[in-house]
């Protein structure tokens, strides 16, 4: 399961650049990456795991801003397809899952 977070902050005084830029560390340390600029991704082991990370973006949300937040499973994003220009990006790999015994 993939867990992504999409925002749009507004950055135009010192506060809301400093909301953004600890909004965006917040996410980096709860192990989620940048997809896009304003898109962060994370994998997910299972839906419970994925719905411990959800409820920690929402208890980290800025007082301005929209922030979205969408679970996909590993087959759909893996029929994303990325595009660099015109040529088509080699496709990420699912992240791998541990086995202890």
């Amino acid at each position: 399961m993939w867990v992504l977070v999409f925002f749009d902050l507004p950055t135009e005084t010192k506060k809301e650049k400093k909301a953004y830029t600890d909004f965006r560390k917040k996410l980096i340390d709860d192990g989620f990456t940048m997809f896009q600029f304003s898109i962060y991704l994370r994998h997910c082991p299972s839906r419970e795991n994925a719905e411990v990370h959800i409820k920690r973006v929402k208890n980290m949300l800025p007082e301005l801003g929209q922030v979205g937040i969408l679970c996909v499973t590993d087959k759909q994003f893996g029929q994303m397809e990325l595009y660099h220009g015109k040529k088509e990006k080699a496709k990420n790999t699912a992240g791998q899952q541990l086995e202890l015994f």
